[in-house]
């Protein structure tokens, strides 16, 4: 009985590691997500910026006031 629990307790050492890497997988899945929201956030604000400071630039960089106005509008999570 005592070889029964002992073999039953190994195997749960054997699959707790992975359980262990599929949680630290997900963490820096979502540390990722987190950086891309804050990297649209960031670009949407410079972009708004830019849009009300320098409007003559926006033909520069090849878009147009509703292309601008749509891509600031996007929440932060929108690609």
């Amino acid at each position: 009985m005592n070889a029964i629990l002992t073999r039953a307790s190994n195997a749960d050492h054997a699959a707790r590691p992975a359980e262990a890497a599929g949680r630290a997988y997900t963490l820096a899945a979502l540390g990722n997500l987190i950086s891309a929201w804050r990297e649209r956030s960031y670009f949407r604000w410079e972009l708004a910026r830019l849009a009300n400071d320098t409007p003559e630039l926006i033909d520069d960089i090849g878009l147009t006031m509703q292309q601008i106005e749509a891509e600031i509008a996007k929440p932060f999570w929108r690609r």
